[in-house]
């Protein structure tokens, strides 16, 4: 698929049907239940398009993440006991664990009837355009063009909101009065209506809120506890913590022996899990319910005519790509019938995909061409194979750079304006007038623009005729390589290059002499460079360094500086006791091959760095265009001069220098 020129965010949430159950007494804690979603088509914002998320791409790094009002981690909830992803849906409970207002919040005014909403977030790692013309096979549905596939991603967090993304899921609290010992109070569920492919959910009925009983007082729910005394005989007098106790234990072996009943021992795993996480009935009978279906009938992969991704699937074995990438891109069905398409070559490749008979290309290759790319579809997937072999290769190689640099968007090929305020913004004590002063307004101006870095490469007659698909697929990734090395040229290049003296002791930046060989003294005199820097004002920079940069031979010890607690840089054979480490653990240790390659000049395995992060006060920049930080791969007429199809790579970025407060050097020797 090829990936749409559109600035889309790496974050997403998806809205669902929320169950609250609430607490069994004072101490107790409220559960919920959602589902989540079922696999379709839904609108997102920040996405300009539908979006679909591949549920064998979505994962969880825990069972408990956490539960938010809003998504804001400042208005903790609660968190989740279990997640559940299945082909299909996902489903999530948890408990309103936190002790803060937003919690109380969302419980009490759900107890009101207030209809929450739930809304989850996921992190988004890797997303394809699906355009109008191409189909795709995600959650076992059939989905066409134009929308969004988000193929890996990471659930992160479940938030309670007031208003999500689909209108009609609502929840309703239902606390009628306070409960009897052993008694459980569980809130009705919730009903949605049916929605479109954009979303759907599963829903049940919601209670009539005329059906609330008034709630009960202390003292009638004395008198209740007496009446159910009289009749099943003598009772242990109320507050009797003895008699508490043996109504919880009577009403526990009352649940256990209820779920052992229902599942009567054909459903055992269903009988442990209920069990152990405290279930009630009702639980434990939807779920034999669902596990007593009929199974779902075998799901046939459609003909290979009518499905790219199979295609893309066997290229991609030919590159030689592992099973696990494999598995991270398509499901099962795709990848067995790749499998069976195995070895091809180019021409058998491109007869399945026009689904005809090609003329033979050592007779007539300019009518084998015309009849192959005729379709849409050759040209498509082709296209998306390279773009795909593209981007293994531009991951191949180190981006250290990313940690150092700050990575910016460019709309155009103009040169642009960075500004840095450097203004005096303190704040000044208010006079007995009342009058509050303006502040000064100054700016340092920094340039910053993208050109265009790009190649062109096709499907020759040789490969055709050599009939072998891994020599097509390995030229894109070599020039995926050959794009990620350009930008890691051109940051090192430059920033060994020392720009207008960038580094130098009229920036105060610069050190050199022995005694800034990497160490804890030289970190220490490094340390109290950095912080003497100041704003044009004179006034402290008050931003200290945050990151280590040092060349491939000085990376040991940089990670032991940053990671020994305990010190001792003495060369006799009598070390006596160990020094702490004042260092340890103050900064991130980053390296690079690229800051001793001889290639390079100024280069040296001795020279170190420090620097800011680069988000707060950035010393280096590297700008794409509209944000597109990967290659783009298009298909292009061939020339003349070509019997073949020919294909671009391309990528836009810019690198430049900016504030030399940002970093300081010090050269080791």
């Amino acid at each position: 698929m090829t990936t749409k020129t559109s600035n889309l965010p790496d974050f997403l949430q998806l809205t669902g049907t929320l169950d609250i159950e609430a607490a069994q007494d004072e101490t107790s804690v409220p559960t919920f239940k959602m589902l989540a979603y079922t696999g379709g088509l839904m609108r997102v914002d920040g996405f300009d398009l539908p979006v679909v998320v591949d549920l064998k791409g979505l994962s969880i790094d825990r069972q408990s993440i956490p539960v938010r009002q809003n998504h804001d981690p400042n208005k903790g909830v609660g968190h989740t006991t279990s997640i559940s992803i299945s082909e299909a849906q996902i489903t999530a409970a948890g408990m309103i664990s936190r002790d803060t207002s937003w919690a109380r919040d969302v419980a009490n005014s759900g107890k009101r009837g207030f209809p929450w909403q739930t809304s989850i977030g996921a992190q988004v790692f890797q997303y394809e355009y699906l355009s109008p013309d191409q189909t795709a096979f995600v959650n076992g549905q059939q989905f066409v063009g134009e929308c969004y596939i988000v193929r890996v991603s990471l659930l992160k967090e479940i938030s309670f909101v007031d208003s999500g993304a689909d209108g009609n899921t609502n929840a309703q609290i239902k606390a009628t009065h306070k409960p009897h010992l052993g008694e459980k109070v569980t809130m009705p569920e919730t009903k949605n209506k049916e929605t479109d492919n954009h979303q759907a959910s599963e829903g049940a009925d919601v209670a009539d809120s005329n059906d609330h009983p008034s709630p009960e007082t202390p003292a009638t729910a004395k008198k209740t506890i007496e009446a159910k005394a009289t009749e099943t005989g003598p009772q242990t007098p109320i507050g009797d913590p003895v008699a508490e106790m043996r109504l919880q234990v009577a009403a526990e072996c009352k649940r256990i022996a209820d779920i052992r009943g229902i599942c009567k021992g054909k459903h055992t795993d269903i009988e442990a899990k209920a069990i152990e996480e405290g279930w009630n009935t009702t639980q434990c009978e939807l779920e034999v319910l669902r596990a007593s279906r009929p199974t779902a009938p075998a799901i046939h992969v459609p003909q290979a005519s009518h499905c790219p991704q199979i295609f893309e699937a066997v290229a991609l074995m030919s590159a030689g790509l592992t099973t696990p990438r494999l598995e991270a891109m398509y499901d099962i069905q795709t990848l067995e019938a790749a499998d069976k398409l195995r070895g091809i070559g180019i021409q058998e490749f491109c007869e399945q995909v026009v689904g005809s008979q090609l003329p033979r290309f050592r007779r007539d290759a300019s009518g084998w061409l015309q009849a192959a790319f005729s379709t849409t579809s050759l040209p498509g997937i082709l296209s998306n194979i390279a773009n795909k072999m593209l981007l293994e290769g531009y991951n191949y190689i180190e981006d250290a750079w990313r940690q150092i640099c700050k990575v910016a968007t460019v709309n155009d090929f103009k040169e642009h304006s960075r500004y840095r305020m450097t203004g005096n913004f303190t704040f000044e004590k208010v006079g007995p007038d009342g009058e509050i002063k303006h502040g000064k307004i100054g700016e340092q101006l920094f340039g910053q623009k993208a050109d265009t870095h790009g190649i062109m490469f096709a499907l020759t007659r040789q490969m055709i005729i050599n009939d072998d698909m891994g020599a097509f697929t390995d030229i894109p990734r070599q020039i995926g390589m050959g794009a990620a090395e350009a930008i890691a040229d051109a940051v090192w290049g430059l920033l060994l290059s020392n720009p207008n003296s960038f580094f130098s002791a009229d920036n105060k930046n610069y050190l050199e002499g022995a005694d800034t060989a990497l160490s804890v003294d030289a970190l220490t005199a490094a340390e109290i460079l950095f912080g003497e820097q100041t704003k044009p004002n004179g006034r402290p920079l008050g931003i200290g360094p945050r990151i280590l940069l040092v060349p491939i031979a000085l990376k040991v010890i940089a990670q032991q500086l940053m990671k020994s607690t305990d010190l001792n840089e003495t060369t006799t054979a009598n070390k006596g006791k160990p020094k702490s480490n004042p260092h340890a653990g103050k900064f991130d240790v980053v390296s690079s091959s690229y800051l001793s390659n001889a290639t390079f000049p100024n280069a040296s395995n001795k020279a170190w760095y420090l620097f800011a992060d680069p988000n707060r006060l950035p010393a280096m920049e590297v700008a794409f265009l509209n944000g597109i930080d990967r290659p783009t791969v298009e298909k292009t007429d061939a020339d003349f001069n070509t019997l073949g199809i020919q294909f671009r790579g391309y990528i836009d970025f810019g690198v430049r220098e900016q504030d030399h407060r940002g970093a300081a050097k010090f050269k080791g020797e």
